[in-house]
């Protein structure tokens, strides 16, 4: 798959995914939330063995949801790695410039994150009167108090101080975030697959507390699964043709 806002690059069994929207910041829209859905499908269909997930232009990874054309269908969480779409393959983040909202919440649900020093990480719900509650997730990945400050102040994180707080692995030079990811993508290309898989789904799984919102987003995923389904399709179908329904469990 390779769409105008998301594109999905393979290599040696790294795949690369684009958030491609400079001219917007990179905002998540309708198009550009089903298109990372999309690519995290093509992902765990594919050959390759992880995935860095990144953004086109240096002044945002992501300014978060578009306001002038918010995901609703697809919905954000959609777009989300083990809430949208489990992946199973290690997923790692690589970041410049601003990185706001459901943006965070995407590089968080990754595995890893890596930085450059003009990344911005910042949550402004709660100053605006907004709230999708994704990020409740974050206090099961930071310590409590970072994690509430973060939620709840829309203070500014820069690089360094993400990565003193465990938002991020690593921190690397302007020009330098591809070569900081890529250094972990080449072990994981090389690592064992279902070592990897097993692990991320005990973590995923077992390990850490979900959300309300991401509990939520699963229960959906799953009724979705069956609206979206050729079997709704022919049940709806026969009975409107007062015949006997032939499921196919897809």
């Amino acid at each position: 798959m390779s769409s105008d806002l998301v594109t999905y690059e393979s290599n040696d069994g790294i795949a690369v995914i684009t958030i491609n929207r400079p001219e917007k910041m990179n905002a998540l829209s309708n198009g550009v939330v089903a298109s990372i859905r999309d690519a995290f499908i093509q992902l765990n269909e594919s050959d390759d063995r992880c995935a860095i997930v990144t953004s086109a232009g240096d002044r945002a990874f992501s300014v978060g949801a578009d306001l002038k054309d918010p995901p609703r269908d697809p919905e954000l969480w959609e777009c989300m790695p083990g809430v949208g779409v489990d992946v199973d393959k290690p997923l790692i983040a690589a970041v410049s410039g601003y990185c706001v909202g459901g943006a965070f919440c995407l590089v968080q649900f990754c595995d890893i994150a890596v930085a450059d020093d003009s990344a911005d990480f910042f949550y402004p719900e709660a100053q605006i009167g907004f709230c999708g509650g994704l990020i409740a997730g974050l206090a099961a990945r930071l310590p409590h108090k970072i994690a509430m400050e973060f939620m709840m102040t829309g203070i500014h994180y820069d690089a360094q101080r993400a990565y003193e707080v465990g938002m991020v692995n690593k921190v690397v030079p302007k020009g330098q975030l591809m070569e900081g990811a890529m250094s972990y993508a080449e072990i994981f290309a090389v690592s064992a697959p279902l070592v990897m898989g097993t692990l991320k789904r005990f973590v995923r799984n077992e390990v850490l507390a979900r959300g309300p919102s991401e509990q939520a987003g699963l229960a959906r995923r799953d009724l979705l699964a069956i609206s979206r389904s050729e079997d709704q399709q022919e049940g709806g179908a026969a009975f409107r043709e007062k015949r006997k329904p032939m499921f196919k469990g897809r």
